[in-house]
């Protein structure tokens, strides 16, 4: 798959192999019994889980360098806890020498004194591989540095002067580094954050095809979630009509419902006054209702922006969406009070027992094996393609067009698509794939003829069902010929009065004999009975649904 459509990944999947010379699992079991359960991400902030982890992630960045010949790519660590993503960076910082490695005194040439010819220079592949060593890494926290700090550092790896970044809950989305080839997940990220998350390497760069992903996490059962539950929401919202296919976001009555669901939830709380609502949410003690009250207000904030991107503007004046915004920010803050105080109260000092627990295990990181994934996006833009490629054409009873959406319909009506497996979501790209191209090569068809008779897509439909219909025993130019002259008259005759289209069946009577005369007595085409009736049929047809068209239009817009 192309970088160009962005929707490919090739993720390699790592394992953490354990060697013990004591069982982890007892001597965690032995602490247990001492202190209770020791949370595992104190276990993965551990130094002697860390730094395996960092030399395996150097060695493999360092490697990939080589591998894909482009020390300029930059890499991104995804760290399970801020906890790990500090000792991972405090080691890094204790590897590394001064930024500026400077001659010691006695070695310094001399002013002016220039190298002597038998002196040994730098060969090019020691500066290759010097370019491809991790020398500068940067650790992006939300309370690490100042704002105009985090905001330099990134500024910084965009521009190559940093080769890694060390994130927590940060960079995840929005972010945008064209160098950025490298990622590697440290923690289970979940929904459509990790859709977001992986697609941070996927931006086009130089002639890379891929984005390359390193799991310690184990995210493929997450991503597979991902990708039926955007199935589910493809299934539901396409239905069984066409035209609904590219109707892949919240209609205006749904996105009311959520609003109205949003203020239930709001009632009793003083949204106008920020004041206010700080105070009466400093009284509630139970995680549960400010979490509640916490996805109520992050939900609006995402109905805000969808309801941006839709255009859909009347619907912004139905809360006061900057409001809300400041009012969860708030809630963020009270909450994590409450997490403060939760953490402060339940858990005691388990540092000593995990150092024991740790002391005598070893961490060894090991490949797996690598993979390439399809990313949900990917058949999404394909359908949309597909879709307007069938919508552009403006011949739709044509058998062959009537035959592609068909199958278009039965492709998504052959099952549910939430439980189709990755092999049958590229089986399913591809069936769709195979469909853009047959009805794209359909328009280029009708386009074609259609310039024939100078953009007028109605002679365009009836030059074709003549020909599928079999009347006439003449080549396609005769019959283009004689159509021609039965499109020059109608049209003059419609032009000077329109009202003609007022009385279907005065108007068919008055084409009979003009479609004989082009066919007949100037083409010396010949017309029995029913071909007569069939072509003038065809003609009169085409008129009166361009006239009922164009009442309707004009209708509308009065």
């Amino acid at each position: 798959a192309s970088i160009a459509d962005g929707y490919t990944l090739r993720l390699i999947r790592e394992e953490i192999a354990t060697r013990y010379k004591l069982s982890l699992q007892a001597a965690l079991a032995e602490v247990e019994l001492q202190q209770g359960d020791i949370e595992k991400k104190w276990i993965y902030a551990h130094p002697r889980f860390v730094e395996p982890m960092l030399d395996y992630i150097l060695d493999d960045f360092e490697r990939s360098r080589a591998a894909l010949n482009d020390p300029t790519i930059g890499g991104m660590v995804i760290c399970d806890s801020s906890e790990q993503a500090r000792q991972m960076f405090k080691i890094f910082q204790s590897r590394m020498a001064p930024d500026s490695i400077k001659l010691s005194t006695e070695d310094e040439e001399a002013p002016g004194e220039l190298p002597l010819v038998a002196d040994p220079t730098i060969i090019y592949i020691n500066q290759q591989s010097e370019a491809n060593k991790v020398k500068r890494c940067a650790l992006i926290l939300y309370d690490e540095g100042c704002k105009e700090d985090r905001k330099r550092w990134v500024e910084e790896f965009k521009a190559g002067k940093i080769d890694l970044l060390l994130v927590y809950n940060m960079l995840l989305t929005g972010f945008d580094a064209k160098r950025l080839k490298k990622l590697y997940v440290g923690r289970l990220i979940r929904k459509h954050n990790l859709l977001q998350a992986l697609t941070r390497v996927n931006r086009s760069y130089r002639d890379f095809r891929y984005g390359y992903v390193v799991d310690f996490a184990d995210i493929r059962k997450e991503f597979d979630a991902t990708n039926k539950a955007y199935f589910e929401e493809l299934q539901a919202e396409l239905g069984d009509e066409l035209e609904h296919y590219s109707n892949l976001f919240k209609s205006p009555e749904e996105i009311t419902r959520e609003i109205e669901a949003i203020k239930d939830i709001l009632f009793r709380f003083d949204t106008q006054n920020a004041e206010h609502f700080s105070q009466q949410i400093s009284q509630i003690q139970d995680r549960a209702t400010v979490l509640a009250l916490k996805k109520a207000l992050a939900d609006a904030r995402s109905l805000y922006n969808l309801i941006r991107m839709q255009g859909d503007y009347g619907l912004l004046q139905q809360l006061d969406f900057q409001k809300l915004n400041q009012l969860y920010r708030e809630t963020c803050n009270h909450l994590d009070l409450l997490n403060l105080k939760e953490s402060i109260e339940s858990n005691a000092d388990t540092s000593n027992l995990l150092n024991i627990a740790l002391e005598d295990v070893l961490f060894m990181f090991t490949k797996v094996r690598e993979e390439e994934l399809v990313l949900a996006d990917k058949l999404k833009n394909t359908l949309r393609k597909t879709r307007e490629a069938l919508v552009d054409n403006f011949d739709q009873q044509d058998p062959r067009f009537i035959t592609l959406k068909e199958e278009l319909e039965r492709l998504f009506k052959k099952k549910r698509l939430n439980e189709v497996t990755q092999d049958e979501m590229n089986a399913n790209i591809g069936a769709l794939n195979q469909i853009y191209e047959q009805v794209k090569e359909l328009n280029r068809q009708n386009n074609q003829l259609k310039a024939k008779y100078h953009g007028d897509p109605k002679y365009t439909r009836i030059h074709k069902r003549l020909l599928e219909r079999g009347l006439l025993f003449e080549t396609e130019r005769r019959i283009f010929e004689a159509l021609t002259g039965v499109k020059q008259q109608a049209d003059e005759q419609v032009l000077q009065n329109t009202q003609l289209l007022a009385n279907e069946s005065y108007f068919e009577r008055m084409m009979m004999p003009m479609v004989i005369a082009e066919f007949q007595t100037r083409r010396n085409i010949k017309l029995n009975p029913d071909a007569s009736r069939t072509i003038n049929r065809l003609v009169v047809t085409e008129y009166m649904n361009e006239f009922i068209s164009g009442n309707r239009k004009g209708a509308s817009a009065w």
